[in-house]
């Protein structure tokens, strides 16, 4: 017989799994806590660490740096390199076998015109020079551009890539591939410029196993979904994500249920949703892995939400305000000096006990960032994060 979840409920599990309901305990190692989120977005790092350390109460920014680059000479915990949708993350160092063979899986979408478009013996090619150049050395992208083009030929370095109102070297449109392969993650900035790494050698996973163990566990922390939730989220081919749930489904790795009127999947046997409602004030920084992930996203972003909070439908282009599990308003932060102005923008009335809960996520995340908060409660007017 086929289960039957709600939107509510499945709210109420994506949340607790998120530690989004109750944070994680006091101690829990901040890889632990990006590793539920199934990566956290890092483009800017700061919505990083406001990922983390809403999710956790004893955490601040210091806390993900420090698991960036231990102090202490130990290996880094954390490594931040491109993850889903090829964009950067910060992503578990034990995790690399898994997301390695994953994602480079992914068929491509050749958003590259043909004249532009490095073949796949090229790509290949870029990849292995990126890992050789990057092999117990840090290089800006400039000493990149050098070193991958004298290891693979003129070809590489035509700049044929429109980009930022320049042009690019060609090889950089595998920039994104390298990092999901594991030849390539950010290393510390040199003064005012990004430099690159290679990780700690690995082994990635077979292919089956690592992709069986992508669905398994995107449904446990953000099911149930669809494999046009699950493309969406890779931004994969939705065909390509059919066929993996359709060969999970064959071999009971997944099921089916019935989720407010659509057939959605969970995790073999993970059919358990708490009963209660969500409740609650929360406050989720650019791209957050909760509002980029969960959908159907019509739910989540309801009614006015979806106009103000979205960027023609794109989720995370705004930080935004959870009230009992969706989204109803949206935020930005200000910093000078030691304090951040924290302007919060709700679509409807707060009550007073929300007005309340309020000021104490926004104390929160002042924590998170160092700085003493202070709450602002009007319009907000930055445009979408580009």
């Amino acid at each position: 017989m086929t289960s039957t979840i709600t939107w509510s409920r499945a709210s109420a599990r994506r949340l607790e799994r998120q530690f989004l309901d109750t944070p994680a305990e006091t101690g829990t190692p901040v890889a632990d806590v990006v590793s539920a989120m199934l990566g956290a977005h890092a483009q800017v790092l700061s919505a990083a660490e406001v990922s983390v350390g809403v999710r956790a109460a004893d955490r601040t920014r210091a806390d993900v740096r420090t698991a960036l680059r231990p102090d202490d000479g130990s290996p880094a915990s954390l490594l931040k390199t491109h993850g889903p949708r090829g964009t950067v993350h910060l992503l578990p160092t034990r995790e690399l076998p898994l997301w390695s063979a994953a994602l480079p899986a992914i068929p491509g979408t050749g958003r590259f015109a043909p004249d532009i478009r490095l073949t796949d013996e090229q790509a290949t090619e870029v990849v292995e020079a990126i890992a050789d150049a990057l092999t117990d050395s840090t290089l800006t992208i400039d000493e990149l551009d050098e070193e991958v083009v004298a290891r693979t030929g003129p070809w590489a370095g035509d700049r044929v890539m429109p980009a930022f109102q320049d042009m690019w070297p060609r090889w950089r449109q595998v920039l994104h591939r390298a990092g999901q392969s594991g030849a390539l993650c950010f290393g510390p900035n040199r003064g005012r410029k990004v430099t690159y790494t290679r990780p700690p050698r690995f082994t990635p996973l077979p292919t089956t196993e690592a992709l069986r163990t992508l669905v398994h566990r995107y449904l446990h922390a953000y099911g149930p979904a669809t494999p046009r939730d699950f493309a969406k989220w890779l931004a994969a081919p939705v065909t390509w994500a059919t066929a993996l749930f359709e060969t999970a489904t064959a071999e009971a790795a997944i099921e089916e249920v019935d989720f407010d009127g659509t057939r959605a999947w969970v995790a073999a046997g993970d059919t358990e949703f708490p009963d209660r409602p969500v409740q609650g004030v929360r406050l989720l920084p650019y791209f957050d892995a909760y509002a980029i992930a969960a959908q159907p996203r019509e739910k989540l972003f309801p009614g006015t939400a979806y106009e103000r909070a979205l960027a023609g439908g794109q989720a995370g282009n705004y930080p935004v305000l959870l009230l009992d599990g969706v989204v109803a308003g949206v935020w930005h932060q200000r910093r000078r000096g030691r304090r951040t102005t924290v302007t919060v923008e709700p679509l409807g009335e707060l009550t007073t006990r929300q007005v309340r809960e309020l000021g104490v996520r926004v104390e929160r995340v002042g924590e998170v960032l160092e700085a003493r908060a202070e709450l602002v409660i009007g319009e907000v007017k930055s445009g979408a994060h580009a």
